[in-house]
């Protein structure tokens, strides 16, 4: 493995437990609200607090959240779950409040 390799994996588990650390803290999203499209608007965390997106969206970027992440596509931030290959807790197939 070269240095180039050997440098990548470093910030590979760099990043990996970082954000370990960051999510396992927060509320978890136990519920979602959908519109009649059936985009995600609204969030309802462990706690009972009743997010709407940007609020959800603060939080996450802010760590509050557990097992979210924050990225940009289309121009926007986007709220998704971390992916783990289990399809239950996406927040898409979260129970709806």
């Amino acid at each position: 493995m070269d240095r180039f390799e050997k440098a990548f994996q470093q910030y590979q588990n760099q990043e990996k437990s970082n954000l370990q650390a960051t999510n396992q803290a927060g509320e978890q999203i136990i519920a979602v609200r959908k519109n009649d499209e059936g985009d995600l608007i609204a969030f309802k965390t462990d706690s009972g607090r009743e997010l709407d997106y940007i609020e959800a969206l603060t939080e996450a970027k802010a760590g509050h959240l557990a097992h979210v992440d924050v990225f940009h596509k289309y121009g926007r931030d986007i709220l998704r779950s971390e992916p783990d290959g289990i399809k239950e807790n996406n927040l898409d197939s979260l129970p709806e409040f």
